[in-house]
């Protein structure tokens, strides 16, 4: 039977008006009648969008309330609020002249629901972070999202962590058989664990090595899902538009897709980590590293750190090798936003896979392991820099709203580079500020972006030589330090013998001197009263620090899909 050929039409009453219900295509409407039988106010949903159907009249609450009755059938729907961001549940109760227009109506819109919507997800995999944000992750889920996902019929398995990569394991060692996508409660972080468990597990399946720089990676068919819970919720914010849990929620249960861009950071032939976000040098990876000296001040340590990272003034010295990407498709400095149903994303996935067979699944089929888009000619720049960074997506926030390049897409197979070069306080001051308003961060003479595929940076010749000469002093002091101290105690020396143990003692403290630096060197005290400047920075990816100072980056595109559907063109709302 042809889509467009079920076609239902009655009588309803809501409350005590009379209206014409109409389901025909791909919308279920009612339109308000008068006393003079005039057509009045038309109310439109698209089947796509109805969230369930219930006999009788039915309210969620804390407390299902249900009252069944022969006449009436409540239907439940996304409904869009203010600016058409913010989603919550619409709720109608319908009243029908006869209990077979009511049957009618209930099978008919279920059938058209199977018809209309068969990506629907039907059992999740639910991973609670009960310690992220302000801790309101189980309270979130239990209230909020439960309550919709059995309204929806959707069956859900949840694990509450206990421990950092929990998620992660169990998505790469357990069974998932039946599950159509995976859900986090949580912040970024824990995003990025299902990232890693669905992206490692795909790769095991499909016998591709993560680790190789230049593989074609396969594409992941288990969807993810993004509950904003945490402290920081940037890749739900980039994209949806909005930090909302009820948001969320119904995108998740309608089944939207929304592919997006993956970026694998390589240390020589080893996969370090991935990103969705951002890998950030200089400024951002300073930042992080002081913050983690103050997690005691909870969100407020990034504030602080910013601040005394700012008041230090540093530039440290790079060299960055890009490969560019067709300017003539699109551009960072093009002022085009990256919206739901966004062109450029749309036919790029020819582009990436060209020898995709449009008859099938790009994620249930292998695909080929070229690497054609790393092909063409690199760009070298080499310099001081005080920050520069990678974004496959814009990386806008509530305090950012255009993000770190506002221009960006989520799903293009390319990511913006993004190069401040050494220049005054007041002048990246400037820069910065601009982030938080609708000013060209980007039209300022000390920085540069370009679109590029993949990056490489490393430290210019002669910078990494001194860097280690520099590791192995600290080492030295470190173990000279440390071993005065165990001599001071006499405790230590009666229990430790260090005498008859010397050579082993001393290789040891030589191995964990040479580690302590390597730490020192990432969480450094950091302020005005800082002395002597440190000569490397580290990377900041996705909100973690990198061991490596010199990387590789590679984007791959269209490597994960969520259950999202991009942000929505307020304008057309």
């Amino acid at each position: 039977m042809e889509i467009d050929s079920v076609r239902v039409e009655s009588s309803v009453w809501i409350g005590n008006k009379r209206y014409k219900a109409l389901l025909s295509g791909w919308y279920f409407s009612w339109t308000e009648i008068d006393k003079r039988n005039r057509e009045r106010k038309t109310i439109s949903v698209p089947v796509s969008e109805v969230i369930g159907v219930k006999e009788g009249r039915v309210e969620i609450q804390t407390q299902k309330k249900v009252e069944d009755t022969d006449l009436d059938f409540t239907l439940f729907y996304v409904k869009r609020n203010g600016h058409g961001l913010s989603w919550s549940l619409g709720r109608t109760q319908f009243c029908c002249p006869s209990r077979g227009v009511r049957d009618q109506w209930t099978t008919q819109l279920r059938t058209a629901l199977k018809t209309h919507s068969p990506s629907r997800p039907h059992r999740l995999l639910v991973f609670i972070n009960p310690f992220g944000g302000k801790k309101r992750g189980k309270q979130i889920f239990h209230s909020l999202v439960a309550p919709l996902f059995e309204l929806a019929g959707i069956s859900s398995h949840v694990v509450v962590t206990e421990r950092a990569n929990q998620a992660r394991d169990y998505i790469l060692k357990k069974d998932l058989t039946g599950f159509n996508g995976v859900i986090c409660v949580g912040g970024d972080g824990m995003f990025s664990e299902l990232l890693h468990g669905v992206i490692g597990r795909t790769q095991q399946e499909a016998g591709v090595s993560e680790h190789d720089p230049t593989v074609m990676l396969q594409p992941c068919d288990l969807h993810i899902g993004v509950i904003p819970a945490g402290s920081t919720d940037c890749v739900c914010f980039a994209t949806m538009g909005i930090n909302d849990p009820v948001t969320s929620t119904l995108h998740i249960i309608i089944g939207d897709s929304q592919p997006l861009d993956v970026c694998s950071v390589h240390y020589q032939n080893t996969l370090v980590r991935y990103s969705v976000s951002m890998v950030g040098y200089g400024f951002y990876g300073d930042v992080l590293a002081e913050s983690e000296r103050h997690r005691w001040m909870g969100p407020l340590r990034y504030d602080y750190s910013g601040f005394m990272v700012y008041l230090c003034n540093r530039s440290y010295p790079g060299l960055v090798q890009y490969l560019p990407a067709d300017s003539h498709i699109s551009s960072p400095r093009d002022k085009t936003r990256c919206l739901s149903g966004c062109r450029v994303c749309s036919e790029s996935k020819e582009r990436l896979f060209p020898h995709f067979d449009s008859s099938s699944s790009l994620y249930s089929t292998n695909v080929s392991q070229c690497n054609s888009e790393l092909e063409g000619e690199w760009v070298t720049i080499e310099g001081r820099f005080k920050c520069v960074s990678l974004t496959c997506m814009s990386s806008s926030c509530p305090r950012s709203p255009e993000g770190l390049s506002p221009s960006a897409h989520l799903a293009d197979g390319t990511a913006d580079l993004i190069m401040v070069r050494e220049t005054n306080p007041l002048g990246f001051l400037t820069f910065l500020h601009r982030h938080t308003t609708k000013q060209d961060q980007f039209d300022l003479p000390f920085v540069e972006v370009h679109r590029v595929k993949a990056v490489r940076f490393s430290l210019p010749p002669g910078e990494a030589e001194e860097e280690e000469v520099e590791y192995e002093k600290e080492a030295d002091r470190e173990i000279q330090t440390s071993a005065e101290r165990e001599l001071e105690d006499p405790e230590k020396l009666f229990c430790g013998n260090i005498a008859g143990q010397s050579q082993q003692h001393l290789a040891g403290w030589k191995e964990r001197g040479s580690e302590t630096s390597r730490l020192k060197r990432q969480g450094f005290a950091c302020g005005p009263c800082c002395t002597k400047p440190r000569s490397v920075s580290v990377w900041n990816c996705d909100g973690e620090i990198l061991p490596h100072t010199e990387i590789s980056c590679r984007v791959h595109g269209q490597l994960v899909r969520l259950f999202a559907r991009g942000i929505e063109n307020s304008t057309m709302q």
